[in-house]
């Protein structure tokens, strides 16, 4: 582990070295001197005699001290060699250019990195760099399209170029640090997020993440974001087959099971985006407004085709347009007229377009404490062949709105080429959020009345891997998991046909008989059901091809089946899956994730957000299923893992029968090392 105080050196430089001669090199000294470092910018090379108009010196060993951050921009090879000497001088922290390494399956060069580091924080290999646009400081090998800020957000990507595409970002969000995880051999995006973080400057983060890594340190950045109430915002890749395929090949990142990364996310209370646009429109809101207090929105617009578009995509995204009340309605009627019809979302129609004090009276009507945002959708002219002067007077009644109101207000482009940077800045100045396109903004705001909310208290379950696994029969996963208070039918074992008589004396009938040995015993046959006498199940015993038997008492009164599963996921811990069990398991697709240990409240809420929660609760007149003890269940099997966690690959009950008095395991799986 780095000395942290170095990695804040290194983000936070008063001295720069920039060792390597070549093309991208001379462009991280010309990215300082552009931006305007006011500290010392040191190149090393063995034989320049300058670089962009410095003088060079040719071995880092002859630098006046040293450097609080330095840019290596040589090969893997004699980055290694570089290293060092750099430590030697106690610098604080290099950003590694070279690629080659993890990402290409180089172990070995990957510990002689960590080794030649010392103490020095790295970014990367194969990074950027960064930009601190708060301190003037671009540790940068190409052009960007920043510019200096006293405060905005700070964003963290493992890809450069994506950093790169965001630089050049025309929608008024203020960048204050621009920051290139690269392939995380030292320091983790968890950690270069923390350090971010504790600059008084930064109102929010924003993490594009290919692979979470180390689960403990993004635990640890939650904790930081919620005790400092500045949101995060995550745009995690990984939802498809290939994306995942290509974040392993690219960046050595685990990207693991999408629904794993999920269940992550929402334990440590961060919010998450589909895409660039909306991660870019999200962080813009709360670094003017924080957390929202909720999805109630107010649009406003002139158009009745605006209005309708801005309903559809509240109705998509879960927005909520609530209904005028009679005093809204009468200050609204005073400055609209009859003419007008009121309603949320409004159609103000153009009667007051270009006067200022109404239309700042009906901004401002449509606001209140009930109101968590009030929109106002203005599309601009296009700057190069039109006037703007109308809209002005839009974004005055706005201001003037917001001022008297003390409301979160936000102007919307329906298209995000319809807000000029020059109008989006003004308004960001101004507190008033501005926001391209309106289903991106509709998801923006969702996101932002997400933010900041409590990490789970307990660490995720971790558990190593292995390769060596058996499954056990179902009669000893069910006693196994019986010990830690889950409920199984009363059963017996014959081990071969000629005691199948003898297993049913103890049972009352109807009973199943299920043959051993199969993994999917329905598809093999080894199953047959409602077996009323000793004959029926000697006769069924007979015809199936089994070489031992379990015979189980048969659950009747059955509301409704469940699945309970959990895995091992090397991504991100154990997973907790809840799901409609038996025949519906694959037809409906109806599943909620968690990550384990979850508490006894997040599995209720799992369990009611399934869409077959419906017939748990009782449907058409039917008995609601004992809520009570499906969670104890569901707690039983996830104490049974905790127990175990050394060990166990995987555990499933399919289905969990639940009735209206208990919920018994009708089927279990254990997966485990052998």
């Amino acid at each position: 582990m780095e000395n942290r105080s170095n990695l804040a050196r290194l983000l936070r430089p008063h001295s720069i070295a920039v060792v390597g001669g070549g093309v991208w090199c001379k462009s991280v000294v010309e990215q300082c001197q552009k931006i305007g470092f006011e500290g010392p910018v040191w190149p090393v090379h063995p034989y320049k005699k300058t670089i962009a108009g410095l003088p060079v010196f040719s071995q880092p060993n002859e630098l006046p001290a040293a450097p609080d951050a330095v840019f290596i921009g040589v090969n893997r090879h004699a980055l290694i060699e570089t290293l060092p000497e750099l430590n030697a001088l106690g610098a604080g922290g290099a950003v590694c250019f070279a690629s080659g390494f993890m990402e290409t399956g180089e172990s070995s060069l990957h510990q002689k990195l960590l080794k030649a580091a010392g103490d020095m924080a790295l970014l990367g290999p194969n990074c950027y760099g960064f930009i601190n646009y708060l301190d003037r400081c671009a540790l940068w090998p190409d052009q960007h399209g920043g510019e200096v800020v006293e405060r905005g957000v700070a964003i963290i990507t493992q890809s450069s170029n994506i950093a790169l595409n965001i630089t050049m970002q025309r929608r008024g969000l203020p960048v204050a640090y621009m920051v290139t995880a690269g392939n995380q051999a030292q320091t983790g995006l968890a950690e270069i997020g923390e350090e971010l973080l504790n600059d008084d400057r930064v109102t929010a983060l924003g993490c594009h993440i290919e692979g979470f890594g180390d689960l403990r340190a993004y635990e640890a950045l939650a904790k930081k974001a919620y005790g400092l109430g500045k949101p995060v915002i995550i745009l995690k890749v990984g939802r498809s087959k290939q994306a995942r395929a290509a974040s392993i090949s690219h960046t050595a990142s685990l990207a693991g099971d999408d629904a794993g990364a999920q269940a992550f996310i929402d334990r440590l209370g961060f919010a998450r985006v589909e895409n660039l646009p909306q991660f870019l429109e999200m962080l813009k809101l709360v670094h003017v407004h924080g957390r929202l207090g909720g999805t109630r929105v107010a649009s406003l617009s002139c158009s009745g085709g605006e209005a309708s578009l801005v309903a559809d995509a509240g109705h998509i995204h879960g927005i909520s347009f609530p209904k005028l009340t009679a005093s809204r309605k009468k200050r609204l009627d005073n400055s609209l007229g009859e003419l007008v019809s009121l309603a949320n979302p409004l159609d103000y129609h153009t009667d007051i377009w270009r006067d200022r004090t109404v239309m700042g009276e009906v901004f401002a009507a449509m606001s209140g404490p009930d109101i968590d945002l009030t929109i106002v959708l203005l599309d601009f002219p296009q700057t190069d062949n039109c006037r703007d002067e109308d809209w002005i007077i839009a974004i005055e009644a706005v201001e003037d709105a917001a001022a008297q109101t003390g409301r979160p207000f936000g102007v919307v482009a329906s298209l995000p080429e319809n807000m000029p940077d020059i109008y989006a800045k003004r308004l960001t100045e101004n507190n008033i959020v501005p926001l391209c396109a309106i289903d991106d903004a509709l998801a923006a705001m969702v996101g932002a009345s997400c933010v900041l909310r409590k990490p789970a208290a307990e660490p995720v379950l971790l558990a190593n891997s292995s390769t060596d696994i058996e499954v056990i029969s179902e009669h000893a996963a069910k006693i196994e998991l019986a010990e830690f208070g889950l409920y199984i039918p009363v059963s017996a074992r014959a081990g071969t046909v000629s005691e199948v008589a003898k297993a049913t004396e103890q049972l009352p009938f109807p009973v199943v008989l299920k043959g051993e040995g199969f993994a999917h015993k329905s598809e093999a046959g080894a199953v047959v059901l409602d077996l009323k006498d000793k004959q029926a199940v000697c006769n069924a015993a007979q015809k199936m091809n089994a070489d031992s038997f379990l015979v189980e008492e048969q659950i009747t009164d059955v509301v409704a089946e469940l699945l309970i599963g959990v895995t091992h996921d090397p991504a991100h811990g154990f997973l907790l899956t809840l799901a409609a069990g038996g025949v519906l398991t694959e037809l409906l697709q109806d599943s909620q994730t968690l990550l384990v240990p979850a508490t006894k409240d997040e599995i209720g809420v799992a369990l009611d957000s399934l869409k077959c929660a419906v017939l748990l609760k009782g449907y058409r007149g039917k008995p609601a299923a004992n809520h009570s003890e499906i969670v104890d269940a569901v707690l039983a099997v996830q104490n049974y893992v905790i127990s175990n966690a050394g060990k166990i690959s995987e555990v499933e009950i399919n289905p969990l029968m639940c009735t209206p008095k208990n919920a018994i395991a009708a089927d279990a799986l254990i997966s485990r090392e052998k």
